[in-house]
């Protein structure tokens, strides 16, 4: 969702930037899938474009709802994150 959450994408290119990113692999099977439950839950939002080469794109962005939630994960992640790094230096406490 932070992908989207400057600019609207079309899948594939969302596709190509994860896997340019050190560590992450993924892929159409994988992506697709989730920009579709995104939508029916509301947090993405999608119009298709015609293509310059090829079929017309699906684009997404993100909704309100999905500006929400991405705050909400930020949040929850540092928390997360925080926690962990406490836990890998030693301090259960």
């Amino acid at each position: 969702m932070a992908l989207l959450e400057r600019d609207e994408r079309y899948g594939f290119d969302l596709v190509r930037e994860l896997a340019s990113l050190s560590g992450l692999e993924t892929s159409e099977g994988t992506i697709y899938p989730i920009l579709g439950r995104l939508r029916r839950d509301g947090l993405v939002e999608s119009t298709w474009r015609e293509s310059p080469a090829g079929p017309p794109r699906r684009y997404y962005r993100l909704s309100e709802r999905g500006r929400q939630g991405l705050g909400e994960f930020r949040r929850d992640w540092q928390r997360f994150a925080g926690t962990v790094g406490r836990i890998l230096e030693g301090e259960t406490r």
